[in-house]
């Protein structure tokens, strides 16, 4: 059997209960696994940008022409702090601290060529930058992968380093070619194989999929391995709410569900995977299970293709207080034959997708996140059409794989009624498997608790037919 597992940051930076509740947890199941591994917390906000904060990192004073170099110091320190921290795991520091002080000087190298370059003018500056920021990711899962590898020989584990960031060579391969090469003629079952969760290609993994390169790395391994089980080990459940916002003890594990309500959940920002990663593993039939690092002992979330619950039941209250509600307002709407395609062109040119789109005889409502609303965007629209109005809002989302029954739109909004909120706006479509409520933005928090509570603790039932 082959399994391949992602490994999350925050569970990195716990990696004596990695090490005890995941790799060697199951002295028979020690080897045929493959672990595709993040960075340690923090790490890639350093090297990048923080995520949620956007406060900058290395990359960010590049690209900004600020000092790069203090920041570059500064990590080096944090990544050999994290390294002394696993000394007493048997980690050996002279042969990490070495790994990391030779990367990181070679990185800082062919930084300063990149502002040498950029000097010159000669070349266009998105694809140094770009360039730069493919290779600042790449530094934090080759620093977690490489001592992962050291940790485990030092338990005596036969383990094998999968660096895929490609720092060393100049081939220019596809993402998926670089995966198949590395992977041809390793035989994974007589040794665990850790992988750098950043791959290198020629398409750059960070301009296709930003910040969820990890996941995809991972799908493609478990593709192109085949793989028997693919597993995401995270710090939570995939849970009926975020238990920040209801706590902990107010939430249901999942248990199961389907690849449609992971699209559901990543299209609202809370990710069991990233979407693009979903895809090649329901196209090749690969069941991806939710595990919480912190509980060996429970089974997890399971995602299938084809689950469909045999009861009616809500699995997940999802949203998000970041978006913002753009509504176009004009009479000539009405009777007119591709009215929204024009809209949706102005949409295409801006690069905005959008979350949720509810419309009457005059009028089109779209939520799109609140970052995506820029002034050229707003005005090309406000040049177009009468009126657009745009509202800083929320959006919450009652998510299931099966929810299609009788009552059930009315508890919900009954639960809001009973909190004071005013849905602003409603859209769900014929497949019934999210239901998407537009609300003021200060009533976000209160939303999720009451949706969790009315839904999901006190489930409405009904057997299938």
């Amino acid at each position: 059997m082959i399994s391949v597992e992602k490994i999350g940051g925050t569970s990195m930076s716990r990696f004596d209960e990695v090490l005890r509740n995941i790799m060697l947890r199951d002295p028979s199941r020690v080897y045929g696994r493959v672990y595709v591994v993040s960075a340690y917390a923090g790490v890639t906000n350093q090297l990048l940008e923080h995520k949620k904060t956007g406060e900058p990192g290395v990359y960010a004073r590049f690209a900004n022409g600020g000092d790069f170099t203090t920041a570059i110091e500064a990590l080096t320190g944090k990544l050999k702090a994290i390294n002394a921290g696993l000394a007493p795991l048997g980690l050996d520091l002279a042969r990490a601290d070495g790994f990391i002080e030779k990367r990181m000087k070679e990185l800082r190298a062919l930084l300063d060529s990149m502002r040498h370059v950029l000097a010159s003018g000669y070349v266009r500056r998105d694809s140094v930058l770009l360039a730069a920021r493919e290779m600042l990711a790449a530094v934090g899962e080759a620093h977690s992968a490489f001592n992962s590898v050291e940790l485990l020989r030092a338990k005596g584990v036969e383990a094998s380093l999968m660096d895929l960031s490609g720092f060393d060579d100049d081939d220019p391969l596809t993402i998926d070619e670089r995966i198949h090469k590395c992977f041809t003629g390793v035989d994974v079952t007589r040794q665990v194989v850790v992988v750098t969760g950043y791959t290198k290609g020629v398409e750059g993994i960070m301009r296709e999929f930003d910040r969820g390169y990890s996941e995809v790395t991972f799908s493609k391994v478990a593709v192109e391995l085949r793989a028997d089980e693919a597993v995401i080990h995270k710090e939570y459940h995939l849970s009926s709410a975020d238990p920040e916002l209801v706590g902990a003890q107010n939430t249901v594990v999942v248990g199961m569900t389907n690849y449609d309500v992971a699209d559901q959940l990543a299209d609202v920002g809370m990710e069991a995977i990233h979407p693009k990663a979903a895809k090649p593993m329901e196209l090749a039939g690969i069941a991806i299970r939710l595990k919480n690092t912190f509980e060996p002992e429970h089974p997890g979330t399971l995602i299938t293709k084809d689950y469909v619950g045999s009861q009616a039941r809500i699995e997940v209250i999802a949203g998000s207080p970041k978006v913002s509600a753009v509504e176009i307002h004009d009479p000539s709407m009405v009777g007119t034959v591709g009215f929204d395609l024009g809209v949706m062109e102005i949409f295409q040119r801006h690069g905005i997708s959008y979350i949720l789109k509810a419309t009457n005889a005059n009028s089109i409502t779209h939520v799109v996140w609140e970052k995506s609303v820029s002034s050229a965007f707003v005005e090309e629209l406000e040049n177009q059409y009468q009126k657009v109005t745009v509202v800083p809002s929320a959006i919450v989302c009652v998510i299931g794989s099966n929810i299609a029954f009788p009552g059930v739109l009315a508890r919900a909004t009954q639960a809001l009624a009973d909190n004071g909120i005013n849905v602003n706006a409603f859209s769900q479509s014929l497949r019934q498997t999210n239901m998407q409520f537009v609300i003021d933005r200060k009533d976000y928090k209160q939303a999720v608790i009451a949706l969790n509570r009315a839904l999901c603790l006190n489930p409405p039932t009904q057997a299938v037919a």
